[in-house]
């Protein structure tokens, strides 16, 4: 047995990204990943003519200057991925007719703001400041939380302690419970309507951040869509001579004196390395992989006290229509229903949908992919799941429930589907193993975010876990800062020098 080799299992994000770092430091690595490509959640698919891209609204860290940036640099994404920018990161459509635009430009949102709500100007004040200090200080990410020692952490104090205070003031502060602050009925709304982005428990710190990268022009969105980023960072991996195996699900870690020693597959083979990273599921990892035989009072509090992420129900169509009025957004507009209606068992009033007009590449000319993400109940699916007609048809009433919300604020819109998708929270736990189906690992929430959780479990040597059930807050950026995070721990461990370079 190599003891300087890696096995990895998942190719998503996470892995990916440990995988390229772990080639870097001369480690002999292979992934080991279920599906039939890379990616994992972060993927897209074909339809017909149409692509859908299944996740990734923009990428944090898209532009120069910020320390993510370096980490896309690291792994190839940039400047080889066109970046696309946009210059509004969300509409919200009042019931009067009013509009919200959050620009982008923070100035520009700042003023808009203000001329909805002059009698807000303080808490708009508040709220756009604590952004631009997000522009001013960028994300201590260079080194793993837990090899930051004590002078680490002073340093950290007196250079961004600006950021520091600004983190400690909004951490705890819900953007459903911000939004209730506003004394102006609509922009209270047009908030709260906002936080259907990410969960109503998010911080109002996470949305700063978005405005603040948006104002950088570092949260643009990869050209080609998830699966193509994906791709990338796989193509750099097999540049560096990794391997990468597909339709290879692992079934089993294999442990020998409380070390990990390698994997066990679906098919029965066998697979030995000196060190193995999960950067899969957390719970298949810790009670199936691993049979619950490492686990402490707190892992097991995770599983019984934190919420886990959004279940998504992704329904897409394929238009023959370019929406040339629509402006480019990072994450669509929100317009209120007429009359509400009912979607896999919970009534909606407000919709969302993504038009990707941004991206020639999704669609043929003269075409464009509509897309909503909608929070769904894991559970209802699951009870479905056991009759396939039905199963079947709740898909086909959601099309065209969707698809006649639409006719009405989009006329026309009905005689121009061409192509309909719906990916139920069960498509996704089949395809990627994520728990319930869930997008982001552990929800987003006031609690978790940025709660530390450890890499490792107790008991169990040469192990690690990576991805996003081990960064609360979720999302791309932290799925491959995890990555390379744990090959810092694994590099401290072996008493060698963390190495990055970037690719030629």
């Amino acid at each position: 047995m190599d003891e300087k080799s890696i096995i990895i299992i998942g190719g998503g994000i996470a892995g990916l990204s440990a995988g390229c770092y772990a080639r870097l430091n001369h480690y002999r690595t292979q992934i080991f990943e279920q599906d039939t490509r890379p990616g994992g959640l972060n993927t897209s698919w074909e339809r017909g003519p149409f692509t859908i891209n299944g996740g990734l609204a923009f990428l944090m860290g898209s532009g120069p200057g910020t320390a993510f940036y370096r980490i896309w640099e690291e792994l190839g994404i940039v400047p080889k991925i066109r970046m696309i920018d946009y210059e509004l990161f969300l509409i919200v459509e009042g019931k009067e007719g009013q509009n919200f635009f959050m620009y982008n430009d923070l100035d520009r949102l700042e003023k808009h703001m203000k001329e909805i709500a002059p009698e807000d100007k303080k808490l708009i004040e508040d709220f756009v400041n604590g952004a631009r200090v997000f522009t001013r200080y960028d994300m201590p990410i260079d080194k793993a939380p837990e090899l930051l020692g004590f002078g680490d952490k002073m340093k950290l104090m007196l250079t961004k302690f600006p950021l520091l205070r600004t983190m400690g003031k909004w951490k705890k502060v819900a953007i459903r419970d911000f939004a209730a602050r506003f004394k102006n009925p609509f922009l209270r709304e047009a908030m709260f309507q906002a936080r259907a982005l990410f969960s109503e428990d998010v911080p109002v710190l996470f949305f700063q951040m978005a405005c603040a990268f948006g104002h950088l022009k570092s949260a643009g969105f990869p050209e080609g869509g998830a699966l193509k980023l994906a791709q990338t960072i796989e193509h750099y991996f097999n540049e560096l001579r990794g391997e990468i195996s597909y339709r290879s699900r692992v079934e089993k870690i294999l442990v020998e004196n409380n070390r990990a020693v390698g994997v066990r597959l679906e098919d029965g083979t066998e697979h030995r390395a000196g060190t193995v990273i999960s950067a899969s599921d957390m719970r298949s990892t810790i009670f199936g992989m691993l049979g619950g035989e490492f686990i402490n009072a707190k892992i097991r509090g995770y599983f019984e006290r934190l919420p886990v992420g959004p279940s998504p129900l992704l329904v897409a169509f394929g238009v023959n229509r370019t929406f040339g009025d629509i402006p480019h957004t990072a994450a669509g507009t929100i317009f209120p229903l007429d009359e509400p209606v009912t979607i896999a068992g919970k009534e909606i009033e407000w919709l969302r949908p993504m038009i990707c007009n941004f991206d020639n590449s999704f669609a043929p000319a003269g075409k464009t992919v509509v897309r909503f993400v909608l929070d769904s109940d894991y559970d209802y699916w699951k009870a479905l799941g056991e009759n396939p007609d039905g199963y079947e048809a709740e898909k086909e009433k959601i099309a065209g429930t969707l698809i006649a919300a639409m006719e009405k604020r989009y006329s026309g819109f009905s005689s121009q589907v061409e192509m309909w998708e719906v990916a139920t929270p069960l498509t996704f736990e089949r395809y990627t193993g994520n728990w319930k189906g869930s997008s982001l690992g552990w929800d987003c929430t006031v609690d978790t975010f940025f709660m530390p959780m450890s890499k490792s479990l107790p008991g169990l040597d040469n192990f690690y876990m990576a991805g996003q059930w081990v960064e609360p807050g979720g999302g791309v950026p932290m799925a491959a800062m995890s990555g390379r995070n744990v090959i810092q721990l694994i590099c401290n461990r072996d008493k060698k020098p963390f190495v990055t370079r970037l690719p030629i």
